[in-house]
């Protein structure tokens, strides 16, 4: 199977689940991928950043990555399936139709739900599950405030008007069991599944797991950068020294490079070589629904880290947010990893050339047994 997602962290989710069934599972983290990328491994998992490009960005990159594997390799790779977000955002029906267009498929079934992790879809409405079944609209939860995708509203058929004239069908889904029965339904060899991570276990055969799991590579608070780049993190207490962006640097009054070296002298004259950087949970602030804040942000992040890590090479990296992982890899020119570990659904461990053990988690997942 090759998988194409929209982002690192959705990515490394898939490959994940592959390892957890004991699959062999190639990763690529790259911008230009190409036939002799794939391998012989039972699934590919191509790791794109299309969520944080243009509309128009993301359907090129994705027309550029289905021609660049070609259809012999799709023939003999089994299924394509693509990953998109469990939280509706990314540039979906663009990337959908330049799929359908390029590898053959006649129709696409869009599901986002995750019912495993309380995201259901009823009466075309797309819901969050909170506490004993009390079902939360999503453009009623903290995705409202999402920098580039804010969840405007929950009706699909509204946030993704064009769909059904794309043959892009999006069912119901509230149950592990609609999504099977909606698989069934659907496979007949020409169509191309979409969506989150239950739909994909369902699709490849595998067992999505839902409990957190020992934690098979220790994070210890030596030697630890962690990078909380998400709109949806929550403060962390390690104990080791927390950095947050300085409000002139986060609303673009400053320059970031007073902030890096006050970082990397923190860094380097500690023992430990180990800190937290965050940026500031101002969900209401104008700036948070500003995308080229948000492309800036993360470039900072990314930044901060190399900086860092040029100076000192750690043991761990933690990254939190899809789109700051791939900022901060890009810049590190960090691009193959290998599988080591997976904490819980979505927190992945893999390991760098360079040894260090690198976590992604996406920012609305919880940690799990990592911390």
């Amino acid at each position: 199977m090759i998988v194409i997602a929209d982002d690192i962290t959705g990515a490394a989710e898939i490959a994940g689940i592959a390892f957890a069934n004991g699959q062999q599972t190639r990763l690529i983290f790259d911008h230009h991928v190409s036939s002799s990328d794939m391998g012989d491994e039972a699934v590919v998992v191509i790791a794109s950043d299309t969520r944080s490009m243009s509309e128009a960005e993301a359907a090129a990159e994705t027309r550029q990555i289905v021609d660049a594997i070609g259809p012999v390799i799709l023939r003999d790779h089994g299924p394509l399936f693509k990953k998109t977000d469990s939280a509706l955002r990314g540039h979906v029906v663009a990337e959908l139709t330049a799929l359908l267009e390029h590898s053959g498929y006649r129709r696409a079934v869009y599901m986002p739900a995750n019912p495993s992790r309380g995201r259901i879809i009823h009466h075309g409405t797309y819901y969050i599950v909170e506490g004993e079944e009390h079902r939360v609209p999503i453009h009623e939860t903290d995705f409202s405030f999402d920098p580039e995708f804010p969840a405007n509203t929950s009706v699909l058929s509204e946030r993704f008007p064009d769909a059904a004239c794309h043959d892009i069908v999006m069912p119901d889904a509230t149950t592990q069991e609609d999504l099977l029965r909606i698989v069934r339904q659907y496979d007949d060899g020409h169509t191309l599944f979409a969506g989150a991570a239950d739909l994909f276990s369902v699709v490849s055969g595998y067992e999505s797991p839902t409990r957190n799991k020992p934690v098979t590579q220790p994070v210890i608070p030596d030697s630890l950068i962690v990078l909380c780049g998400s709109t949806q993190s929550r403060p962390l207490n390690l104990g080791i020294p927390t950095f947050e962006m300085p409000d002139d640097v986060y609303d673009g009054r400053v320059e970031a490079e007073n902030w890096y070296k006050k970082l990397l002298e923190q860094y380097i004259n500690d023992d430990r070589h180990a800190l937290i950087l965050t940026i500031p949970r101002q969900p209401n602030s104008h700036l948070s629904h500003n995308k080229s804040t948000a492309l800036r942000l993360r470039s900072i992040m990314a930044e901060a880290a190399h900086c860092l890590i040029r100076h000192h090479n750690p043991h761990n990296l933690v990254i939190e947010g899809g789109a700051t992982a791939w900022s901060t890899l890009q810049a590190l020119g960090w691009t193959q990893f290998r599988i080591v570990g997976e904490v819980a659904p979505g927190v992945v461990q893999m390991l760098a050339d360079g040894g260090t053990i690198v976590t992604l988690k996406p920012g609305s997942y919880p940690w799990g047994g990592l911390f």
